[in-house]
């Protein structure tokens, strides 16, 4: 059983980021097919995490480092260079913890995991308000600043957002340097596109997309629960997700995923 040693170096560790691979490569998920984008996240990190473990030797000597990389190795794809301008590389990006720079890592991880220099296109999910807060520009604020800066590096291509009403999304334009290319309506909340919304993206050229992810995709709770289940860790409490990364790898002529899969990470807070 690796679990032992898995969770010696859990307990050690400050830092965790979690690579699932190219999930097109799992045999096991193309078998089962989750009901929901949540359920979806749930099983790929218990997987990923399981599998990581069961690799992991009892030897409790072993370097105990303060950065742990989960990864099941054999899904790992970097994107061939002769292949690059043929394919379209996008990301959604869940902000857990409310830290703006935890953007930088994200969009780092995915570039390193990928084998490229830029992301096509990275849509932000708004991050967790306090409750009875609205979401409003000014907290909007320092994340588009950091996907600015982003593009700014050429880091990424275009930027999108979320879930924003007509009235945000047009503070978010007005005020923006790099303006929004994309937002995406959940299904749930509306059937039919707000008029007003779909007037002012045609006005300045905004591609309004469809998403059917929860408002949450991967919550505090959730994660240590499935940290506990698959490494039967009994310090699963202390750590905190701080972003998920979702992305796609999109063959452009064909319209085909080539490749799709999850990074996250989370650290321990051990007070």
């Amino acid at each position: 059983m690796g679990t032992d040693g898995a969770r010696a170096l859990l307990e050690r560790a400050g830092t965790l980021t979690l690579q699932t691979g190219n999930l097109l490569n799992w045999g096991c998920l193309r078998k089962k097919c989750p009901a929901t984008p949540g359920e979806e996240v749930r099983d790929c990190i218990q997987k990923t995490l399981t599998e990581w473990s069961s690799k992991i030797g009892q030897d409790l000597n072993q370097e105990i480092l303060e950065v742990l990389e989960c990864t099941v190795a054999q899904a790992i794809e970097k994107i061939n260079p002769e292949e690059r301008d043929e394919l379209k590389v996008s990301a959604k990006l869940f902000i857990v913890g409310s830290n703006s720079s935890s953007i930088r890592d994200a969009v780092d991880l995915a570039c390193s995991a990928l084998g490229v220099a830029q992301l096509d296109s990275v849509i932000i999910a708004p991050p967790p308000v306090e409750d009875g807060t609205s979401l409003s520009l000014e907290y909007l604020q320092p994340y588009w600043q950091e996907l600015e800066n982003l593009v700014q590096n050429k880091k990424i291509v275009a930027i999108g957002t979320s879930d924003l009403d007509k009235t945000l999304l047009e503070q978010l334009y007005l005020w923006a340097q790099v303006k929004p290319s994309s937002n995406q309506v959940n299904l749930a909340s509306c059937c039919v596109m707000p008029p007003d919304l779909t007037a002012f993206a045609k006005q300045f050229d905004i591609q309004l997309l469809t998403h059917n992810d929860p408002k949450e995709l991967l919550c505090e709770a959730s994660f240590q629960e499935v940290l506990q289940e698959s490494i039967q860790n009994t310090k699963a409490h202390e750590w905190i997700p701080l972003w998920l990364l979702r992305y796609s790898v999109i063959v452009k002529s064909r319209g085909i995923i080539k490749s799709k899969g999850y990074i996250m990470q989370a650290k321990r807070n051990a007070s």
